[in-house]
């Protein structure tokens, strides 16, 4: 009975969580909208906003009494349920003909976003690899370099997306390029991610006729598997379900329990390897069928993770950021040092590949500003580093500030730069 009565005790606070969490993501999110900034901005900074960093300051009780230690169990649970499934759409969404069409440019942006951040993570990793809470004892140099490289290097690929398409500019130069570039950079920084996680021996050894296969074989050699059946094999036998939504023209309830099924499998697959349940929803939704299928299945199951389960990610990660932290001159100062080298190795570095390629300025500057966003994208992976014990709780904190910063930036300085002139030109083509 008392087992019964604890876990009644457990639900409970689950759903006191869910109502305030909800409701204060919502709030915040359209008091983003209404002020120009994507919701998801809005949705980061509530997720802050609920963690110590300002409701545990103003009600130190809180974490007793809503967010309590046995509770947040449940809460990462679906945490990394929402977020698997909106990498799973956002693996649905990944275009090829992105590369086609702007292939030179997109290699020129996307190397310069790839290749400064990292570099520039090497140089601060010899710095910071000795600072206390920013890397965890055991974390080896190029276990570092390679993780804040990747950190810099992350776009805010979906909002990228999505704030070209609401501004009508899919299929423009500049949209195709910075999709394409964005998508390169992307799937580059996650790789890179898998490797790190591999090397810090994320999952056990395999002892198969007494021989033992390390970590890194197991986490390496399972993702390059995975990946090129699912690409390959997988696509083909996954088509099948495209051909059957085209005949019913939507997708049926036993699809949607086998896709669901399928997202599961690949997640939990990705997990045993040692590399994360996002990488196996990832690929899966690339290698899934477009068409009527993807549109549906993005209907259906979008509103749900984007609206229940993401808020819970959001506010985990809150739960894990304590900007106090940062009231340390010294943290302030690796913060103030990274924040500037993130938008130097990706908004800098992309507006001066896409002006050597021959983009003029204004295009130039727009790519840099949507490049150098980082979104919901950097919250995965920090997420992902602080949970397989790669960084502490200082880096955690710093990655988040970085990440609503860069954020915010994008949406005003993209206006700033390309709104107008885009604006004008429709003006002039109304005459």
């Amino acid at each position: 009975m008392d087992s019964l009565q604890h876990m009644h005790a457990l639900s409970a606070s689950f759903f006191l969580q869910m109502a305030i969490i909800l409701v204060v993501c919502r709030l915040v999110g359209i008091a983003a909208k209404r002020i120009g900034q994507p919701q998801v901005v809005g949705e980061m900074i509530a997720g802050v906003m609920l963690g110590p960093s300002l409701l545990g300051l103003i009600w130190p009780g809180s974490t007793e009494l809503i967010f309590t230690q046995e509770s947040r169990g449940i809460l990462y649970v679906g945490a990394q349920l929402g977020v698997g499934l909106y990498m799973f759409l956002v693996g649905l969404e990944f275009r090829t003909d992105h590369f086609r069409k702007r292939a030179r440019s997109a290699a020129c942006v996307s190397i310069a976003g790839m290749v400064v951040p990292f570099i520039l993570g090497a140089l601060l990793v010899l710095w910071l690899i000795d600072v206390p809470g920013i890397f965890m004892p055991k974390v080896r140099y190029h276990e570092g370099a390679l993780f804040l490289g990747a950190a810099i290097a992350i776009t805010a690929f979906p909002m990228l997306a999505r704030i070209i398409s609401e501004r009508g500019l899919s299929g423009t130069p500049l949209g195709t390029l910075t999709l394409a570039a964005g998508a390169i950079d992307d799937a580059a920084a996650w790789c890179v991610l898998a490797i790190v996680l591999a090397s810090f021996g994320a999952s056990q050894p395999l002892q198969i006729g007494g021989v033992s296969i390390g970590a890194e074989v197991i986490a390496i050699g399972g993702s390059l598997l995975y990946g090129a059946l699912m690409l390959t094999v997988g696509k083909k036998l996954l088509a099948g379900l495209g051909r059957k939504a085209e005949r019913d023209g939507e997708v049926s309830h036993p699809m949607m329990a086998v896709t669901l099924a399928l997202f599961c499998a690949s997640a939990w697959y990705a997990d045993i390897i040692g590399v994360h349940a996002v990488f196996g929803g990832f690929i899966l939704g690339i290698s899934m069928p477009r068409g009527v299928y993807a549109d549906d299945i993005r209907r259906k199951i979008e509103p749900f993770a984007v609206v229940f389960l993401l808020p819970m990610f959001f506010t985990f990660s809150g739960l894990n950021t304590k900007l106090d932290l940062l009231v340390d001159p010294r943290l302030l100062l690796v913060g103030l040092v990274i924040l500037i080298a993130s938008i130097l190795g990706k908004g800098v570095a992309c507006w001066a590949a896409a002006r050597l390629n021959g983009e003029d300025n204004s295009t130039s500057l727009a790519v840099g500003a949507l490049m150098n966003a980082r979104g919901l994208m950097e919250l995965i992976i920090i997420n992902i580093g602080l949970q397989h014990g790669i960084i502490g709780e200082a880096l955690f904190s710093i990655l988040v500030v970085m990440a609503i910063v860069t954020t915010l930036m994008a949406s005003p300085v993209f206006e700033l730069v390309y709104g107008r002139r885009m604006r004008a030109a429709s003006a002039e083509s109304k005459i």
